[in-house]
């Protein structure tokens, strides 16, 4: 996948990523109207959904699941959205997009700040296997792997199993990660953007409990959040965690080659595409990541090499959860018993 993001669709287009950064600059600027629009879009439809769901509350709890869980698409758009403003991708106006960015963020259970900054080390680290620990899916190498005792390798195993990653860890991040500033502790802003978000959301669900009593929150807020939880944490997976994604020694690494080889493009149905706001186009975000996410798809119709690279579709990511260890030798991300082979096959030698 990655090597057809290093051959051009014609003679002028980009050989390398540094190259494409200069091209890609000209779709950074956001529009203000579109930018509120697609806002509207999402926050509209949110809040109507929550409505229906508390008024099918007296019809049938059945209705009320079903409608909260179909809310949890628009949480994700308000979460792809809180990530923009975290870019400085959706309003020119820097502090506009802050607090955007932090209003959303009690809504999706994420402290806007801790965030923006675990995010920045996210993208200027992504790829380098010297500065792993931070916004990332924790990976190991096969050296790594094999040379822990095999205690820990079951906890690794553990932490790696589908169940883990994308049952109960989606609602340990967003539930109880979320809740205090790790990785940032020492440092008061962080603090406050943790608490503030925390007594904010606790003062909605107090304001929702003394309104509708305890069921508002089971079987709305609770359902909608971890099911939007789980597709963010799903989406985030196999937007890195691919065969032929990009890791190197810190030595070798560079900014713009992580970012382009080591970022899939995730093709998903429209209707998925719109809903989680283009963040399958990952690998030109990751590239530059101040262009608004509605101008993405354009950047793939304007340069048809781009929309190739590391292109993924639905069926073929559900194959990536079965993978968990980068192999240095390969460059291939392998499965625990492809992982085991290799190495004994080197072993042997």
């Amino acid at each position: 996948m990655a090597e057809n993001l290093k051959k051009s669709a014609s003679e002028d287009a980009p050989i390398d990523a540094r190259q494409w950064v200069k091209v890609l600059s000209k779709y950074r600027e956001p529009d203000t109207l579109r930018s509120s629009f697609e806002l509207a879009l999402t926050v509209g439809p949110f809040v109507i959904l929550w409505a229906l769901a508390w008024w099918s509350l007296s019809i049938s709890p059945w209705l009320t699941l079903v409608i909260s869980l179909c809310n949890a698409a628009f949480i994700l758009r308000l979460f792809a959205i809180q990530h923009d403003c975290g870019h400085s991708a959706f309003y020119k106006n820097r502090l506009m997009s802050d607090w955007l960015g932090r209003a959303l963020g009690v809504v999706t259970l994420t402290p806007y700040d801790v965030w923006r900054r675990t995010h920045s080390i996210h993208h200027s680290t992504s790829g380098n296997l010297g500065r792993r620990g931070i916004g990332d899916v924790h990976t190991l190498t096969v050296a790594e792997y094999q040379s822990l005792s095999p205690f820990k390798q079951l906890i690794y195993r553990l932490y790696r199993h589908p169940v883990v990653l994308f049952g109960l860890g989606p609602g340990y991040l967003f539930f109880l990660q979320n809740r205090v500033p790790l990785g940032l502790m020492a440092q008061a802003r962080y603090w406050v953007s943790a608490m503030g978000t925390n007594l904010a959301t606790l003062a909605v669900l107090l304001i929702i409990l003394y309104f509708g009593g305890i069921m508002p929150i089971l079987l709305i807020f609770l359902p909608s959040t971890l099911l939007a939880a789980t597709a963010g944490v799903w989406l985030f997976y196999v937007q890195h965690q691919f065969e032929t994604t990009h890791w190197e020694d810190e030595a070798e690494w560079d900014l713009h080659d992580s970012a382009l080889h080591g970022s899939s493009h995730y093709v998903l149905p429209s209707v998925l595409q719109w809903l989680s706001a283009n963040i399958g186009i990952h690998h030109v975000h990751h590239l530059y990541s101040r262009i608004p996410f509605y101008r993405l798809p354009e950047v793939l119709r304007d340069h048809a090499v781009l929309a190739d690279g590391n292109r993924m579709t639905m069926r073929e990511s559900f194959a990536n959860a079965r993978l968990h260890l980068w192999d240095e030798h390969s460059k291939r991300l392998l499965s625990f018993s492809q992982a085991r082979r290799a190495w004994q096959a080197r072993q042997a030698v």
